[in-house]
């Protein structure tokens, strides 16, 4: 049950996702016939090797666990360290001397105050307000801007930078993209610095949070090391050459505190940091104010007013939402996406869009909308559960306090 309720939705993927890298294979989690075929990773064989149940997740073949089972794994992430596969993502380079305001007309973050190395989250807007995806850019030390799409819009938002890329070549500006093939691994847990500062020249000490650096990771060159991840533990993303992310992958799984983990653990410990899942709690029908990610504008950026869907979000901000993203948490049946949560009265509300029992906590959390009128914490609703009405508590997330790491 526990399994099942945090991936419920894991198994959807977009259709008409075209294939970056790798092929579709058979046997466990490959595709039968007259299957859409599912793209591997490069790390696709020891997944296999090593017990993953793959199946398919926004075109591609991942694991959703291992056989040490999701609930074991997603403890061990929040107690030790955890080895996620994340290489699905869409990696971008982007080049030129003004690929700050390049990518400054498609998001609403503040990208020109980064400094050499620093990143930040934010995203991609539609002239409607609502949210086409969320991002990480980062302004790395070597003249250009990294870029993590979801593996979910990559075919969307690369027609959308290599659009607007066109349109501003076209007046005489000097911007270019680049899709990196590079692998990408996660390592995330309290035990995360002490395995990867064994094969780091640099000091991790020295590395906060949202912060990046390239360099040779366990005597493989070439890698960047962002200190990021979406467990809400203290973690980084190594974006890794393909040909040895398998080599790096085994570097790493030497170390007996780290396991292997899938998407099951992924979902249940990002919904346990109140982190959003896009296609779920996000999407172009949301807008920042409802997902209460109004934090990821910048403050120029709000003054500017130059950013896609700006008019309808800062009216937004003046006026208050109608609706607002909230975390709820129940005991009783486990609370699934698309459940209708109730007022006092038994009128709908607002609907979940994420929700599983909490292996840290022993009890149900979600993620929903809900009428302004009802959002603030502490407020007690309902949650119709196969027709029956099961008491809900709106509640502050994250659910789990966050361990982001600041170098002091």
């Amino acid at each position: 049950m526990l399994r099942a309720g945090c991936c419920a939705a894991l198994s959807r993927r977009p259709p008409g996702s075209a294939p970056r890298r790798g092929a579709g294979g058979s046997g466990a989690g490959g595709t039968g016939a007259g299957e859409e075929r599912l793209k591997q990773t490069p790390l696709d064989a020891l997944h296999r090797a090593r017990g993953g149940r793959m199946v398919p997740f926004a075109g591609w073949s991942l694991p959703l666990h291992y056989g040490q089972g999701h609930l074991q794994s997603h403890l061990h992430t929040r107690r030790h360290c955890s080895l996620f596969d994340v290489s699905h993502m869409l990696q971008t380079l982007v080049y030129g001397r003004d690929r700050i305001r390049f990518m400054e007309s498609l998001v609403v973050g503040d990208i020109a105050e980064l400094k050499p190395g620093q990143g930040t989250l934010t995203l991609l807007t539609n002239d409607k307000g609502g949210i086409t995806d969320d991002l990480i850019v980062t302004n790395t030390s070597e003249d250009h801007l990294y870029v993590v799409s979801n593996a979910a819009c990559a075919d969307k938002d690369l027609a959308i930078l290599r659009d607007r890329a066109a349109q501003l070549q076209a007046k005489g500006s000097d911007v270019h993209l680049e899709v990196s093939d590079n692998a990408l691994l996660a390592l995330q847990g309290p035990s995360m610095a002490r395995v990867l500062q064994a094969g780091l020249s640099d000091d991790l000490a020295k590395l906060s949070f949202m912060n990046s650096i390239s360099t040779t990771v366990f005597g493989v060159p070439g890698c960047r090391v962002t200190r990021c991840g979406y467990t809400g533990e203290d973690g980084v993303e190594i974006s890794v050459p393909a040909a040895r992310a398998v080599e790096l992958a085994e570097q790493l799984l030497g170390v007996p505190d780290v396991w292997l983990a899938g998407l099951a653990a992924r979902d249940s410990l990002r919904l346990e940091a109140g982190l959003c899942l896009y296609g779920n709690d996000i999407d172009e029908t949301v807008t920042p104010a409802e997902a209460g990610l109004m934090w990821t504008l910048g403050k120029r950026r709000r003054v500017a007013m130059d950013f896609p869907g700006a008019a309808v979000i800062m009216a937004q901000v003046k006026e208050k939402p109608r609706r607002r993203r909230v975390g709820l948490t129940s005991v009783g049946p486990a609370i699934r996406p698309h459940m209708a949560i109730l007022g006092p009265e038994g009128r709908p509300v607002g609907t979940v869009t994420s929700g599983c029992p909490s292996p840290c906590l022993g009890k149900n959390i979600a993620m929903g909308y809900v009428e302004a009128a009802h959002s603030r914490a502490g407020t007690e609703l309902t949650v119709e559960v196969r027709k029956k009405q099961h008491p809900a508590v709106i509640t502050k997330m994250p659910f789990v306090p966050t361990q982001y790491y600041m170098a002091k």
